[in-house]
C-alpha cells in the first residue's frame, strides 16, 4: 500500500448516499438516522441535493414536548423585529423533510483536494460535506472519512521498507528546507544506523520537536537525539 497525499473527495466519498426526497415522513427521517447512525441526511429531488435535515432540525418537535414556546412580544417589537414564531411552529410541527430542512448543505465538487476538505472541517460547525457533480448528489464525505485516510496512510507507513542511513537523510534534509522554522546554517543532520542526531543552535525548545517529528516521520527512523543549545544560553556562554 502506497502512501497517499493527493486524495480528492471522489476517492474517499461514501456511496450510494442514503438520503430521502422531499415528501419524507419526519418520523421516517428519525428512523433513518437513529438506524444508520448519522447525524444528518441530505434531501434531494430528482438527483439534486436541495437540503439536508440535521438531528438539530429534530430536536425541537412538539410530539416530545420540546418545542419551542412562543413569548409575547409587545407591539415595538412586532413592529421592528422579524418574528421567528411562525418558522420554528413550522419546524417543531411540520410533517415532511421539505418543512423541517435545512435550506442549505455544504457541498464540494468531486476533485476537491483532502487539503482542501480538511481546511472545511476547520469548522466545528461542519461535520459532512455533499460531493457534487454538476449539482447531482454523487456522495459524502465526513470528518471520519478524513481520519480514515490518515489510518490507511499509518499502514502504509509501517509497511514500508527501511531507507539507508544516506537515504533517510535525504528525505529528511527535504522535509526540513520547506520548513521556514527550519535554519540550516545553524544545524547539521547526520544518520548512523537509522539514528538521526542533530547539532548546532536553536531559538526555542519548540523547534527541537518539530525537528524530531520530521525525523520521525522518515521510514526507517529507529531513534531521534538533539544536541542543539538554545541561542540564548549560547550567549550566556560566552
Amino acid at each position: 500500500m502506497a502512501l497517499r497525499r493527493d486524495l480528492r473527495a471522489k476517492d474517499i466519498m461514501s456511496t450510494p448516499v442514503i438520503s430521502v426526497d422531499p415528501e419524507t415522513p419526519v418520523h421516517r427521517i428519525a428512523t433513518v438516522l437513529a438506524e444508520h447512525g448519522i447525524g444528518g441526511v441530505p434531501v434531494v429531488a430528482e438527483g439534486r441535493l436541495v437540503g439536508v435535515v440535521n438531528e438539530i432540525d429534530l430536536l425541537h418537535r412538539h410530539e416530545i414536548g420540546t418545542e419551542r414556546v412562543a413569548v409575547d412580544r409587545s407591539w415595538v417589537e412586532r413592529l421592528f423585529r422579524v418574528d421567528h414564531a411562525p418558522a420554528e411552529y413550522v419546524k417543531s410541527h411540520g410533517l415532511r423533510a421539505k418543512d423541517v430542512m435545512t435550506d442549505a448543505m455544504a457541498s464540494i465538487p468531486e476533485d476537491e483536494p483532502i487539503s482542501e476538505i480538511a481546511l472545511r472541517f476547520d469548522s466545528r460547525t461542519v461535520r459532512r460535506l455533499a460531493v457534487v457533480r454538476e449539482a447531482e448528489l454523487v456522495g459524502i464525505v465526513t470528518r471520519a472519512d478524513v481520519v480514515r485516510v490518515l489510518a490507511q496512510n499509518a499502514s502504509a507507513l509501517d509497511e514500508s521498507t527501511a531507507h539507508g542511513d544516506e537515504a533517510i537523510r535525504r528525505a529528511l534534509k527535504a522535509e526540513l528546507a520547506g520548513q521556514r522554522w527550519w535554519r540550516p546554517e545553524w544545524s547539521t543532520v547526520t544518520v548512523t544506523d537509522g539514528v538521526v542526531r542533530f547539532h548546532g543552535v536553536i531559538e526555542t525548545e519548540a523547534e527541537m520537536d518539530a525537528a524530531r517529528v520530521a525525523a520521525e516521520n522518515v521510514a526507517g527512523v529507529r531513534g531521534v537525539e538533539d544536541r542543539r543549545m538554545r541561542y540564548a544560553a549560547l550567549q550566556v556562554s560566552m
